[in-house]
């Protein structure tokens, strides 16, 4: 398959407008990151003009050396101590009632960056009580003492995403592994937290072992999942292996649905945060999660 040009259905939308110079000038002012910027998110254009971005707290700089990731690489800088603050100020200026946090791997820190996710969501629920919390995190080398750290700030979501299939782990993620990734999100649902991962199409998995995911989702209890195109960064990552089209999305939509996915998110530019306010109401109900302004979007 000729992967040298992108398909009509992959086309993104510029960044332009009052929302996006909003976004843009409230993230430079509180000096955050966000995971739109760091890993060239296709969305930023449509997420910033509608006034959103996902945060991305602990630094900009990954420990890991995942192939298919836009986020440098390297020996983090220290702590920001004074992130959790800025964090809950910008929710609180963009008056969210949904807000998604992600980080970078932070192998370095002795409980992975643990305590300042504790941190941040705990500083974002006392500015903001009426906010529902997403949390995107690592998987924290599997130590359960690290994800309940961040389970006991009470995040409203808890994400970890298992990128894709089991074969393909190694060349993709590298430094992680499929089954401790699970491992994760299963013991965050064992807790009785609402959980979510996502996986990407085109990094060259066969049709039998897309299934055979979200079969290994469904029996962990996953509730939510979303289903996206990837897109390589640059010519150092991984090339893509194949276009999924429209009808490839909508398929394995329908199928997760058949086999007991709460709910699915499956299409060319579906990120993991991507509308992330939108999917958490159709799984809960919940009326504070109806709203117009989130902080999502990667």
């Amino acid at each position: 398959m000729d992967t040298s040009r992108k398909p009509s259905w992959l086309r993104a939308k510029l960044p332009s407008g009052p929302g996006y110079a909003a976004v843009r000038q409230l993230v430079d002012n509180t000096h955050l990151h966000t995971v739109c910027q760091s890993a060239q998110c296709p969305n930023l254009g449509e997420c910033w003009s509608r006034g959103t971005a996902t945060v991305m707290i602990l630094g900009n700089i990954c420990t890991r050396s995942c192939n298919f990731c836009a986020i440098a690489t390297g020996r983090p800088t220290e702590l920001d101590l004074g992130e959790p603050a800025r964090v809950a100020e910008a929710v609180s200026k963009m008056n969210l009632r949904h807000c998604v946090v992600t980080s970078v791997a932070r192998d370095e820190l002795t409980d992975g960056g643990a305590s300042v996710w504790a941190a941040t969501i705990r500083a974002i629920r006392h500015r903001n009580p009426h906010t529902a919390i997403e949390v995107l995190v690592p998987d924290f080398k599997g130590r359960t003492e690290d994800v309940d750290t961040v389970l006991a700030a009470k995040p409203d979501i808890f994400n970890h995403n298992l990128e894709t299939v089991e074969r393909l782990q190694k060349p993709v993620r590298v430094q992680a592994r499929y089954d401790r990734s699970r491992s994760v999100l299963q013991h965050a649902k064992s807790r009785g937290f609402t959980t979510k991962t996502g996986i990407m199409l085109g990094l060259g998995e066969d049709q039998h072992e897309i299934e055979q995911t979200l079969r290994d989702i469904a029996s962990d209890k996953t509730d939510i999942v979303t289903i996206g195109q990837y897109l390589q960064p640059t010519p150092k990552h991984l090339p893509i292996s194949r276009w999924a089209t429209p009808e490839e999305f909508v398929h394995w939509k329908e199928f997760g649905l058949s086999i007991g996915i709460g709910v699915i998110e499956s299409g060319a530019l579906v990120r993991s945060s991507y509308h992330a306010d939108e999917q958490s109401k159709k799984y809960t109900g919940i009326e504070h999660l109806n709203t117009q302004n989130a902080l999502t979007g990667a």
